[in-house]
């Protein structure tokens, strides 16, 4: 990609020019942000750093590019973390620069920053990117800031410091010495005091005097002056200020980027500065919402398949079309606009919306559907966060459902926290589109499916299925730890969707691989965490058609956040001392414990996944009282064996929940995983297995029904089971429940 450079002077926004070079992409013109006032050094700003900004005149002769500035008219140090369009506000001041190096530079796709650990400034960054339909790099987000500061100074930046404001730093004494000087230093202050080495908490700030980047010339600081702004006897504060510089010409003297592919118009810009001077008050088009209402649907134009739970916590809908439209486009847009529908009657928004699982018929339409969803759920309608988000492509079509199927969890209580990076970094792979990596709500964190995409490249990784998996959990373990977990002692569950084309041998080495790497990650965590306290997960493989990228395997884990609070956890189920009911005259047998797997968070969260082989099949059909005599009509002994089986599922469901303490109120999801090639389809499933449902609460005389709708989400598969080789289950139940009490 074509890239417009932010630069401050610092060593970071110098080496993400420079990483930016590594993964690939061009630096064709840098970007800078200076106080309007010559006099002033420094601006009480979250967002820029401007100690220094005397000099950055001087990079674009250095570097042989154009340099755009801009000087800061708008206010700053705003509070709040997240950032929404604003008139007048200093982040306004960027979108201008950046939008004149647009229209300057048609060329330009991209912009790289700085941006080590700030939240702040990357929201920032990435809500004008995103305005201006540009790609943010931060090839530096998240990396360990001692190995970031060794790779600094061994790859050539020569930087000096500028401002010191932490303990142990001391203007007179720190101020104007190279990081390579300081490093040992600054590391000894870590131990001592806990600073950030790279100075990503405001310790210190450094102007690059030269670098790779820096071809035709380096900057020699003559002459400078030290400015005391606080005598604080423990940390005091202090800026350098430059009195006189010179530049000092390198032998071969070049331009850093080719010529090839730009513009002769851009050619001619090399080495020159452009002052960018439109004011703020004259861009009111950049203030417009969008105009995100949707099309009213007709209900009499169309029949759903509508389910949804109850649980006072939490919302779960889903929604299909019955009659599909034959298009992606149209059943998406009509999927959505009815689960708007459905969320509003509850008193609820997209911004209420915590995680969406999407299914669609075919991948190959994959941008279609994201296009048709960016209509419904923007940045604009979220102001909490976009929710998580898990797309697969399901046999929807060739079951009876339309060609878009769709289920949301949603919650009344707002407080949920969302983790939307869209910078491309080498910290995860970036969600540039309206769904973010993470969302954690009521101690569940609800994570987006995972791929084995190499960070930087947003490419899928060499190496086939298990070379994914590997890095899919990587890129997991990255996610969560924003949130002080892990996926290998916080995991309540894994869902493992795998593509069609993986084969089962290969499918069977995915599977040790995925218990090697989270046994592996497991002993180092609780290792350096110095406890013995992990949760066994609940895995679950599911087989599909195809996946996003044509993944060979796609990742999507539910962590369990912990607050503290003491866990139990189980793995396999156990008889309870107490006698369980009868219904549909099943008793409790040994071989019942086979079919489950269960995880308990004691008194707060129950994960389940039930599996009924062909082989539990024919024990369920035989032992049934009502067995019906042999049918020669397969469909008839398919549409037998469905109802055994369904009464049988939720017998055990009920059994398992009860045993532990929860109800069907406490229900959070509950999908039933069924196989294309049973050829039933939806229209004799839900029926089949509401049916069961119905009679389950009229026998228990528990509260299980939630009206007409069924609780339940059938999800038609090529396969699911316990075991990535052996998916050929007949049913597969996976359910999630917590605690509904307030």
């Amino acid at each position: 990609m074509k890239v417009v450079a932010l630069v401050s002077g610092g060593k970071d926004s110098c080496y993400a020019m420079m990483k930016s070079i590594h993964y690939g992409h061009q630096i064709v013109a840098l970007a800078n942000l200076l106080p309007a006032d010559d006099d002033v050094d420094e601006l009480d700003s979250y967002m820029y750093q401007t100690v220094g900004h005397q000099i950055i005149v001087s990079y674009a002769e250095c570097m042989g590019l154009p340099l755009f500035r801009r000087r800061i008219r708008g206010s700053t140090r705003h509070q709040e973390l997240g950032y929404r369009t604003t008139q007048g506000d200093e982040v306004e001041d960027m979108f201008i620069l950046l939008r004149e190096v647009k229209r300057q530079i048609p060329e330009v796709t991209a912009v790289s920053s700085g941006a080590i650990a700030s939240d702040y400034q990357r929201l920032r960054v990435e809500s004008v990117c995103s305005r201006l339909g540009l790609v943010s790099l931060a090839y530096l987000w998240k990396q360990d800031q001692s190995l970031l500061l060794q790779e600094m100074i061994a790859n050539g930046i020569l930087a000096v410091t500028v401002k010191v404001a932490a303990m142990g730093l001391v203007p007179g004494k720190h101020l104007g010495k190279e990081i390579a000087f300081l490093n040992a230093y600054l590391h000894k202050l870590k131990e001592l005091y806990g600073i950030n080495v790279c100075g990503e908490g405001g310790e210190y700030e450094t102007l690059t005097l030269d670098c790779p980047l820096f071809i035709n010339a380096r900057i020699v600081l003559d002459e400078y002056q030290v400015v005391r702004h606080s005598s604080d006897s423990i940390a005091p504060v202090g800026i350098l200020h430059p009195l006189k510089f010179h530049l000092e010409k390198k032998v071969d003297i070049q331009s850093l980027t080719s010529p090839d592919n730009i513009s002769e118009t851009y050619v001619q810009k090399l080495g020159t500065v452009f002052e960018v001077e439109d004011t703020l008050e004259r861009c009111e088009d950049t203030f417009k919402s969008l105009d995100c209402s949707a099309d009213p649907i007709d209900d009499l134009a169309h029949k759903f398949n509508i389910s949804r739970t109850n649980n006072k916590r939490t919302l779960s809908l889903s929604c299909s079309l019955q009659d599909s439209c034959n298009d992606l486009r149209e059943d998406l847009k009509t999927v959505l606009a009815k689960t708007e529908s459905l969320l509003a009657g509850f008193g609820f928004g997209w911004e209420n919306v915590v995680y969406i699982h999407l299914y669609i018929d075919e991948m190959s339409k994959f941008s279609e559907a994201n296009e048709t969803y960016v209509k419904f759920i923007t940045q604009q309608r979220c102001p909490f966060g976009v929710p998580s988000r898990s797309t697969v492509e399901m046999p929807l079509v060739e079951m009876g459902f339309s060609k878009a199927y769709m289920e949301v969890l949603a919650s009344s209580n707002k407080d949920k926290k969302v983790l939307h990076v869209q910078s491309i970094s080498s910290w995860a792979p970036s969600c540039i589109g309206p769904y973010s990596q993470a969302t954690l709500h009521d101690n569940i964190l609800h994570m987006a499916g995972q791929l084995g995409l190499d960070p930087p490249t947003m490419n899928l990784c060499s190496g086939g299925a298990s070379a994914e998996l590997e890095l899919a959990l990587r890129n997991c373990e990255a996610v969560a730890k924003c949130f002080r977990c892990s996926i290998s002692t916080s995991a309540i569950m894994f869902v493992v969707y795998c593509s069609k084309r993986v084969s089962s041998s290969e499918r069977h080495d995915m599977q040790e691989k995925l218990e090697t790497i989270l046994r592996q990650m497991r002993i180092f965590q609780l290792q350096e965490q110095n406890t013995c306290k992990a949760l066994d997960p609940v895995v679950l493989y599911v087989l599909v058609p195809d996946l996003p990228k044509s993944a060979c395997v796609e990742i999507k884990p539910v962590l369990y956040v912990d607050d503290g609070t003491e866990i139990a956890t189980e793995t396999i189920t156990e008889s309870s001392g107490s006698e369980a009911p009868h219904y549909w005259g099943f008793k409790q047998e040994n071989w019942h414990d086979s079919c489950i797997r269960k995880l308990v968070v004691s008194g707060m969260i129950c994960a389940v996944t039930l599996s009924i082989t062909s082989e539990d099949a024919a024990k369920i059909c035989f032992h049934s009282v009502s067995a019906d005599s042999v049918n020669d009509d397969q469909y008839l002994q398919y549409k037998s064996l469905m109802e055994k089986s369904s009464r049988f599922c939720f017998y055990l469901l009920d059994k398992v929940m009860a045993d532990n303490g929860f109800g069907w109120e406490d229900l959070m999801s509950l999908r039933i995983y069924i196989p294309a090639s049973l050829q039933m389809s939806i229209a004799m499933l839900l029926p089949t297995f509401n049916k069961a449902l119905l009679e389950l609460s009229e026998a228990s005389q528990k509260k299980v029904l939630n009206g007409e709708e069924p609780i339940f989400n059938i999800v038609p598969v090529i396969g699911a089971g316990r075991s990535a080789s052996s998916m050929s289950n007949i049913i597969t139940c996976e359910l999630l429940g917590q605690k509904s009490w307030a």
